[in-house]
């Protein structure tokens, strides 16, 4: 018998991401619909917010970056090869330890 489906807030979800890239030092990523994507920088202090086709409002930026406690959030744009992703950056942010 499979286990019954366990629900997650999207809140709760970013959050653990976020631990998790904190306690690993390595960058996070989730699914959160089914053309949008995030990743969490290893140190927490920043993300992408990128679609598979067509780009990321600022709006759901803002939100997940609320959502991720960033104080001071900035945003900016990345273009690569083949996506163009939205940056978030918490400007008020302490520096990661060298």
């Amino acid at each position: 018998m499979l286990p019954p489906t366990v629900t997650v807030p999207i809140r709760t979800a970013l959050r653990q991401a976020l631990d998790r890239a904190h306690r690993t030092g390595r960058t996070q990523q989730i699914e959160l619909g089914d053309n949008l994507f995030i990743r969490i920088a290893g140190q927490g202090r920043r993300f992408l917010l990128f679609q598979l086709d067509g780009e990321p409002d600022q709006d759901t930026a803002r939100a997940i970056a609320e959502a991720l406690g960033f104080r001071r959030p900035e945003y900016g744009w990345h273009q690569g090869a083949t996506l163009r992703s939205l940056t978030v950056v918490d400007a008020d942010s302490d520096p990661p330890a060298p």
